[in-house]
Order: C-alpha cells, then structure tokens, then sequence
C-alpha cells in the first residue's frame, strides 16, 4: 500500500506568529490524516540529533538556535504518498522561492540572503521529511509506538476503496 506517514514541524516562528492552525487545517483539508501531535521546547541536544546530517555545516548554528528559540509543533501525518505531497504543499525551503498556494509561499517571505547577512537562520514556518528514509528516521526520533494512533476519517471510506 502507498500509505506513508511523515513527520511535520511548526517551528517557533510558525508557532509565534500564530498560523499553525491554518497550516494544520491545509493537511487536513486534502485528506491527510493527523496521527500524532504534541508541542515540544527543542533543547540543544535534540537539534542535533534532528539535524544530524546538517552539524557540520556552517549554517548548523543558525538552525539549532531558530529551532530552539520557542516551541515546536510535532505531527506525523499519514496519507497516500503523503511525503512528497506534504513536500509539495510546503514549497522550497527558501521562502523567497516558494511558489505562491504553499505554506512558505503564502506565510513568508524570508531569503537566504538576508538570513546569511543578519548571520540568522531563515525563518521557513515548517520542516517536513525530505524523503522516505527521512521520515523512517525522523518519525521514530520525535514519536514513539504509543503516541501514534490509528482511527478512520470520512477519508478513509474514499482512499481504501
């Protein structure tokens, strides 16, 4: 089945600016379905396991102190080829670059420009999973088993026919 589950992130400037229910209310309005959800404070130690593969960058340091500045809202969302398509619907991690309809698209407007000039990390709103190995490391990393749940959604009725 091409069922897939994904991990979200609203970072603290999607939380700070108060759009994570309309972000939230996108996913769920094309049939993407919410199994798991909590707010959470990034500590320092946590970043780096999440950005792992980013630590040697020079641009790390901009990353772990954005997603440390505030809470985050973590999801995993669960739909068919829901990694590429919540991708999709997020836009380029560019905010600049973002088509107009995504969520970086419509919310903001950030550039790597300016980030790397204000020696900040650009403010994207969200993380999603880059690809399936991502949302096979990540899911499990921000989840466990017991925090992930399974019910029906009138969706259900129209995908698992």
């Amino acid at each position: 089945m091409m069922i897939e589950r994904t991990l979200v992130l609203i970072k603290p400037d999607g939380v700070q600016r108060a759009v994570a229910g309309r972000i939230i209310s996108r996913f769920e309005d094309v049939g993407l379905k919410l199994v798991a959800m909590k707010m959470v404070w990034v500590d320092e130690d946590f970043s780096k396991k999440h950005y792992a593969e980013h630590i040697e960058k020079p641009f790390y340091k901009g990353l772990e102190s954005m997603i440390t500045m505030g809470p985050v809202i973590a999801m995993t969302i669960e739909g068919v080829e829901a990694i590429a398509l919540v991708r999709k619907m997020v836009g380029a991690t560019e905010p600049k670059s973002s088509a107009p309809g995504t969520i970086r698209g419509d919310f903001a407007h950030v550039s790597y420009g300016y980030a790397d000039e204000k020696g900040i990390g650009v403010k994207n709103l969200i993380h999603a999973s880059a690809d399936k190995k991502d949302a096979e490391i990540e899911v499990p990393l921000w989840f466990n088993d017991k925090e992930i749940h399974s019910y029906k959604t009138v969706h259900d009725a129209h995908i698992l026919e």
